[in-house]
């Protein structure tokens, strides 16, 4: 069977050929469009080599990488500086806290302080003007005792001396009026 396909092969081989269509060189067929196409990528392939596209794409991610290495370092570098500045905050803070505690202990110690000093100051005033209102009380009563005693006395006296008026008179009168006089005296003294 094979040789009356054979002929007929080569009659259409020899008709393609006459009417302008290319030979077939081995295993490759220059009338099939996938041959055509594989021959165009080969090209593209290497023009694609001889213009240095690779090497110019790999330049292009390389310098890239390098960009968003630095990128990186950089944030890592303000990541550190920021946890720095976090630390001096919070150590700040506490400082700032501590610091609070200790004006409000010193100022609750001198509060009860004055408390204290004012309580012992008000205690003394309170001291010092009941002292002073037994002192009045004291000069008061002196006062009330000595008007009293003069009272006494010249009411003594005036009566003395009528009584002696009209039991005396003369000499005697005057003796006993000078001896009553200095006896008054003494007894206000």
């Amino acid at each position: 069977m094979e040789p009356e396909h054979a002929p007929v092969d080569a009659h259409a081989a020899a008709a393609d050929h006459a009417a302008g269509a290319l030979p077939v060189i081995g295993p490759f067929d220059l009338n099939d469009p996938a041959f055509w196409a594989f021959v165009g990528l080969l090209i593209f392939i290497g023009v694609i080599l001889y213009m240095k596209v690779p090497k110019t794409i790999t330049k292009s991610l390389d310098d890239r990488a390098i960009k968003i290495t630095s990128e990186l370092a950089a944030a890592e570098a303000l990541r550190k500086e920021a946890e720095a500045k976090l630390a001096e905050v919070q150590k700040r803070a506490a400082e700032a806290e501590a610091e609070a505690k200790g004006i409000i202990a010193a100022a609750r110690r001198e509060a009860d302080q004055l408390a204290a000093a004012a309580s012992v100051a008000l205690t003394e005033r309170i001291a010092r003007r009941e002292k002073m209102a037994e002192d009045r009380i004291a000069r008061a009563e002196s006062e009330a005792v000595r008007d009293v005693k003069m009272a006494a006395v010249e009411t003594a006296s005036k009566a003395a001396a009528a009584i002696l008026t009209e039991q005396l008179s003369g000499k005697a009168a005057d003796d006993e009026f000078s001896k009553s006089l200095a006896a008054a005296a003494k007894a206000l003294s």
